[in-house]
């Protein structure tokens, strides 16, 4: 589906841009195959200098040379957006909105018609290919469409293909997490800044610790509290920082946070 289908991505901000060049940098898809809209001539100018793809500032005229549309805007302005382009889409459009918390059934009755909407979720680490992604999709995307979505995000990561009901924990967990593990590893360095090492010998070590960890439960499949014994060895000095954390309420802290996004996300689009 990917190798020869025009793509349009509707609202090229730093997300939309992602996603090209990880999909380019792939090899699945070719910049020629893109088009991009955005709403400001500068950031048409900008992602035309750094990814060589086709621009414009009519989000119509994108989806008409297009059968993916890749519906990269804010929450708040997908009503708007679809408006926009309803009348441009047609069945054999997919799309692919990876707005936060708007639900493939709103973006279906906006539409009017039988147009294939999948619902996604990446997160930032698709700067750099390590993305992750859920997809979910709606009442009239097949399952060779939501195969072909998924491809698209494996490509600069992984993807998994969820029940739509899940997608609000998944932005709280995949798209807000990685705020969250950035205040652990920024904690971690200044804990290491505390007992004397230098800030970049203690950025360097607690960035690729925390790396080396996330990746030791994603090759062995091992649950984490197995790794962590693993590590935490009779009367030593692991068990006593363990102890610190437990006293420090660090564990329901961080479920409590994951709580608390999903509950946020749910309201997003209604504020």
């Amino acid at each position: 589906m990917l190798a020869k289908t025009k793509i349009a991505v509707i609202g090229a901000g730093k997300l939309g841009e992602a996603l090209i060049g990880g999909m380019i940098d792939a090899g699945i898809v070719k910049r020629e195959q893109f088009i991009a809209t955005a709403a400001h001539p500068e950031r048409l100018a900008i992602l035309k200098k750094k990814l060589g793809v086709k621009t414009t500032l009519s989000n119509g005229e994108a989806v008409r040379t297009a059968q993916l549309v890749l519906l990269c805007v804010k929450p708040q302005i997908v009503e708007e957006v679809l408006r926009q382009v309803a009348d441009d889409l047609t069945r054999q459009h997919v799309l692919i909105s990876v707005a936060a918390s708007v639900s493939t059934g709103f973006m279906e009755n906006i539409i009017g018609k039988p147009v294939p909407v999948i619902r996604a979720m990446p997160n930032t680490p698709c700067l750099i290919r390590q993305e992750m992604t859920a997809v979910a999709p709606g009442k009239h995307a097949t399952a060779t469409q939501v195969q072909a979505a998924k491809k698209m995000f494996d490509a600069i990561g992984r993807c998994l293909i969820v029940d739509e009901k899940h997608m609000d924990a998944v932005t709280a967990l995949g798209a807000s997490g990685p705020a969250f593990v950035y205040t652990i590893i920024e904690s971690f360095i200044e804990g290491g800044v505390k007992v004397g090492l230098p800030r970049d010998v203690a950025t360097l070590m607690a960035a690729q610790m925390v790396h080396g960890a996330a990746n030791m439960v994603l090759e062995t499949g091992e649950h984490p509290a197995k790794l962590k014994d693993a590590v935490t060895t009779p009367a030593g000095c692991t068990v006593d920082g363990l102890l610190e954390l437990e006293e420090g309420g660090l564990r329901v802290t961080l479920i409590k946070a994951v709580d608390r996004a999903t509950k946020r996300a749910r309201e997003l689009v209604n504020g």
